[in-house]
């Protein structure tokens, strides 16, 4: 599985600008004007992970696959989105297609550089934003609620669901996110949330754009916008777009030493990828040959039969049995011979549950 981030926020708040720098490329033009993003860029890179470098240094693989993640720049919203101010609902809809949200907030402030709203307030804009999308899940939830209410009217096995989406209507009224819904795990109510993708279901990470004198260190303006996050159960990442677009044509070692010069060991792009793992509750589990190493992603609590699938589902449906070397076994003892002969390679059942780093052969049988 891979995972799909989109970055949302408010026009010339620098989402373009960040997008390049993470992708390392410049399909997204950045201008200093608001909507100079139409349809959204989408970009496709790979995860970073250190332990990739000794796994190959062990196991001598010709190849190497990472595992990815898909960057999507959604054009800027603007107060009055849901109503189809700006561009309107085209990019509400962009954003339901993403597993979570980049939230890019305006953390500088630069005369050359024009603010939609006139000056540089963080919480103030990422409120503008939080609304927008909280008015356009109203309107689904509405939707949803009339649809279900004259389905009831026949059907009687529809009324649990009406039920638990009336009360999720009334969470939204009363300004409640659908993720802060107390009900929102009930059983009755996930087909309304499987329908409808709320835009307030998904999981946010803030990233203030800070200038090169803030990179390291808040000062009052991110810690506004960070405490505002931890009310809402979110993190913030510092990253700083000037910054990122010269790391972004440096080789891997000139950008090492780029950041070791700001006291920084990882770049925007890392803590970004980091964070969305940790904030999807996503791992990664190997596969090493001597033709191919690969990284493949799934969710914490997958088992061996399911995370078999994510390489073929030929290797799901004839499942038999993994075999599990934990990654310090593997660089500890120098490779897959030397655990199977300590007795480290043990084999698991369908059930075993995947841990973050495990090294598995799949035996399968069709």
């Amino acid at each position: 599985m891979g995972l799909k981030i989109g970055i949302v926020g408010l026009p010339n708040v620098g989402k373009s600008t960040i997008f390049n720098a993470l992708t390392r490329t410049q399909n997204a033009e950045s201008a200093n004007y608001p909507f100079c993003t139409i349809e959204p860029n989408k970009a496709i890179v790979p995860v970073p992970d250190v332990r990739l470098a000794k796994l190959l240094e062990i196991g001598k693989s010709r190849k190497t696959v990472q595992a990815t993640v898909e960057f999507v720049d959604i054009a800027g919203l603007v107060k009055g989105a849901s109503r189809g101010e700006g561009l309107g609902n085209k990019f509400l809809a962009n954003i339901r297609e993403v597993d979570a949200i980049l939230h890019v907030v305006r953390c500088f402030d630069d005369p050359d550089v024009v603010h939609v709203e006139g000056s540089v307030d963080p919480v103030r804009d990422v409120e503008i934003i939080e609304t927008e999308l909280l008015l356009a899940d109203l309107e689904s939830i509405e939707r949803r609620v009339e649809n279900l209410t004259r389905l009831a009217r026949a059907n009687k096995d529809v009324r649990p669901e009406l039920t638990a989406a009336i009360g999720l209507k009334e969470h939204i009224e009363a300004g409640g996110t659908v993720a802060s819904y107390p009900q929102r795990d009930a059983l009755d109510l996930q087909p309304t949330l499987q329908a409808m993708q709320f835009l307030t279901d998904k999981k946010t990470i803030y990233g203030a754009n800070v200038d090169e004198a803030t990179v390291t260190a808040d000062d009052a303006v991110v810690g506004e916008l960070r405490s505002h996050a931890h009310s809402r159960g979110a993190e913030v990442v510092r990253i700083c777009g000037q910054m990122e677009a010269e790391l972004a044509g440096l080789s891997d070692g000139e950008r090492e030493e780029f950041l070791a010069s700001y006291g920084i060991s990882s770049s925007g792009l890392d803590r970004i990828v980091r964070l969305g793992y940790e904030t999807l509750g996503l791992i990664s589990f190997f596969t090493v040959g001597p033709t191919e190493l690969h990284a493949w992603t799934v969710r914490q609590g997958c088992n061996a039969q399911k995370a078999a699938g994510e390489i073929h589902t030929d290797f799901e449906r004839g499942f038999i049995r993994a075999q599990v070397i934990k990654y310090a076994d593997f660089v500890r003892l120098n490779g897959e011979a030397a655990c199977k002969a300590a007795g480290l390679a043990g084999m698991e059942g369908k059930e075993y549950v995947v841990e973050d780093g495990d090294i598995i052969h799949f035996l399968f049988n069709l």
